[in-house]
């Protein structure tokens, strides 16, 4: 009878793929837990989660299993679109009419031009009402202009941005480097009168200044600087309790 050598390595015992299979065996038990903890949703959506995890186990793209619905917060919610900003927009007719109807009634028609985006309401007043060239402070004689709009504010439950925009003519002064500060600078004067000079809470309002890289004209004649120069007092879309 031949002997086995020494040293001679030991022969598998054949059960090594007992490890792979409890492994196996582990991640199906956690499948089936998973679906058994998506059993109180419904037969339909229950069905669409199915085919999209079959969809990636196939190596296909889907777009449904990892869409979420921001209105209600369930999950997973498949093929619902997903909506960016308010429910209710700021250009409803309602707010709009009302905007038009005070600037009417207050016979701001030549100094104020009402506008419409999906963030709200814009008053826009051209620089030239507001400051003198190349400043900030308001003039004594526009103030009287601010105080109407002011009525209006202080009807109304909505935020206010108050936005400084400018032309692309550079400007550099000891008090304004650029048209950043210029317009960041007209747009705070602005909203501090109204909180400071007309009691508005300033909780309420918000300034911006967009210096000169929001045009609304191409900044090749006179009078299309001339349009770029403004100030917006924006009536957002939101609505906020006031103190």
């Amino acid at each position: 009878m031949s002997r086995r050598k020494k040293n001679q390595p030991e022969q598998g015992g054949g059960e090594e793929w007992l490890q792979t299979y409890a492994d196996t065996i582990t991640l199906v038990l956690t499948f089936f837990v998973l679906l058994y903890s998506f059993s109180t949703v419904d037969a339909a959506k229950f069905q669409q989660l199915t085919n999209s995890l079959q969809s990636i186990m196939a190596g296909k793209s889907s777009n449904g299993i990892l869409e979420f619905s921001l209105h209600d917060g369930e999950v997973p919610i498949v093929g619902q679109p997903v909506e960016l900003g308010p429910k209710n927009p700021g250009n409803s007719n309602e707010m709009y009419n009302k905007v038009k109807g005070f600037i009417e009634e207050n016979d701001l028609n030549g100094t104020v031009q009402i506008k419409r985006d999906s963030r709200g309401i814009i008053m826009e007043l051209k620089d030239n009402v507001l400051f003198d060239i190349g400043k900030a402070e308001i003039k004594e004689q526009s103030k009287e202009i601010l105080n109407k709009i002011n009525k209006l504010i202080s009807s109304i439950p909505n935020e206010i941005i108050v936005e400084g925009h400018t032309d692309n003519v550079p400007i550099h002064n000891y008090r304004y480097p650029s048209n950043w500060e210029l317009s960041t600078q007209r747009a705070v004067n602005v909203l501090k009168y109204f909180v400071q000079i007309k009691g508005q809470n300033p909780g309420m309002f918000q300034a911006a200044g967009y210096g000169e890289y929001r045009p609304i004209a191409q900044n090749n004649t006179y009078e299309n600087r001339a349009k770029n120069r403004r100030v917006n007092i924006l009536i957002t879309a939101s609505k906020k309790e006031k103190k």
